[in-house]
């Protein structure tokens, strides 16, 4: 799977992502329960790198003790809204506003669509930002997109 990055606004973004045949049904469904359960993280605020206690411990959390009060303090990073998965042939796109989760929500994002593509469809390229020529973005792009929230 390529991973391409084009302009990027967290809070106007579209990702697109080239198959290498046209999806099936099922397929789709791997693709849109993947989004949907990453942007439900991002929701609830999973992507805070401020707040990444565990991860800078390292390999000995055993009897770790965690600091409620750095959760507490640390800056929210909660993701905004996303629209429906769209399909056109072997192209699939969903738009995001990523709100202020950080950067890793993006790498867990490519960590998750590697994997996707090694064991249940095909990936080709992953997009990052920008547009399509061979489909044009909707006018006025982020008014135009469903409320999922």
């Amino acid at each position: 799977m390529k991973i391409q990055f084009r302009e990027f606004n967290p809070f106007d973004v579209w990702f697109w992502i080239e198959f290498s045949t046209v999806p099936s049904p099922a397929e789709k469904q791997y693709v849109e329960e993947l989004f949907d359960s990453w942007f439900f993280l991002g929701k609830l605020g999973g992507f805070n790198a401020e707040n990444f206690q565990i991860q800078d411990e390292g390999l000995e959390i055993g009897y770790m003790e965690y600091n409620e009060k750095i959760a507490d303090r640390s800056m929210m990073a909660l993701m905004h809204n996303m629209s429906d998965f769209e399909y056109q042939g072997t192209w699939g796109r969903c738009w995001f506003d990523l709100g202020t989760s950080d950067a890793v929500a993006l790498d867990v994002l490519v960590n998750s669509l590697f994997q996707l593509s090694r064991e249940f469809i095909t990936i080709e390229t992953f997009i990052v930002g920008g547009e399509n020529i061979d489909w044009p973005l909707p006018q006025g792009s982020r008014s135009d997109v469903a409320d999922r929230n």
